[in-house]
């Protein structure tokens, strides 16, 4: 009995997949994100979100844009100018403000915080986008 009961707890523990889901409405979102993301943040960033060492921070396994998601939309809603420490490098520079609507901003975000080893999971809507403020 004892041996039945360790392997049905097993088999749901190892059946349990904890990694975020994409609904379809996220998924739908990236693929906008994706072409966003191409058009105004790939030249800096990398296509592989690496970034420049040194230079552009990575957004790949970016600690900054999970711990500090309010700070993350506003950069690319507004821009962004002075220090920031991405995986414990510092990083002194600017990014321009885009001049993408909240929706824009949306989906460039889905796609990054979900991209290259990011797992958000949480969708950006453009109703969050619009209440962060300059």
């Amino acid at each position: 009995m004892k041996m039945i009961a360790i392997i049905i707890f097993l088999s749901v523990l190892f059946s349990c997949d904890s990694t975020p889901k994409q609904t379809p409405e996220l998924k739908e979102s990236m693929v906008r994100g994706a072409v966003i993301y191409e058009d105004f943040c790939m030249n800096c960033h990398m296509p592989n979100g690496e970034g420049a060492p040194g230079t552009f921070p990575p957004l790949a396994g970016a600690d900054y844009l999970l711990n500090k998601r309010k700070e993350s939309i506003h950069a690319v809603k507004y821009g962004l100018s002075g220090e920031i420490v991405v995986n414990g490098t510092t990083y002194y520079g600017a990014m321009a403000a885009l001049g993408l609507s909240d929706d824009e901003v949306a989906d460039v975000m889905n796609y990054i915080l979900n991209s290259w080893g990011n797992e958000d999971g949480k969708i950006v809507t453009p109703v969050e986008v619009s209440k962060i403020e300059p």
